[in-house]
């Protein structure tokens, strides 16, 4: 199984990874060891594993809102699935009274020019 080291808050570790995912582990190690860094910006010397949770909550945080997101998106799609749906069924319906009203007026055409024009009479 293929292993990477990773560098987080100047403290480097092994890690075992699947096949063609260390460039991966590596991207999400820097993520964090950035997140970190800008925390401890931000608030000073409060301690590594303070800063470390804090890192992990905010990243948690971005996750769940992304997550909220995505859901309220495939919910939107459904919709949006679903009044096409119900547009296309609409636009069949409309079709096919197109249709009946169309047969209706060549009908109706048919009749008026028989009755315009009767058929000679032979005999």
């Amino acid at each position: 199984m293929p292993q990477v080291t990773v560098t987080i808050a100047g403290r480097q570790y092994r890690m075992a990874c699947g096949e063609g995912e260390e460039v991966h582990i590596e991207g999400l190690a820097g993520m964090l060891d950035g997140r970190i860094g800008e925390l401890r910006q931000a608030f000073g010397e409060i301690g590594d594993m303070r800063l470390h949770v804090m890192a992990a909550l905010t990243i948690a945080d971005e996750l769940s809102e992304a997550r909220n997101g995505i859901g309220r998106l495939e919910a939107e799609i459904a919709a949006l699935k679903s009044a096409v749906g119900a547009g296309d069924e609409r636009m069949g319906e409309v079709e096919a009274q197109v249709v009946a009203a169309v047969v209706a007026a060549a009908e109706r055409i048919e009749r008026i020019a028989k009755s315009l024009n009767p058929a000679p009479v032979t005999g």
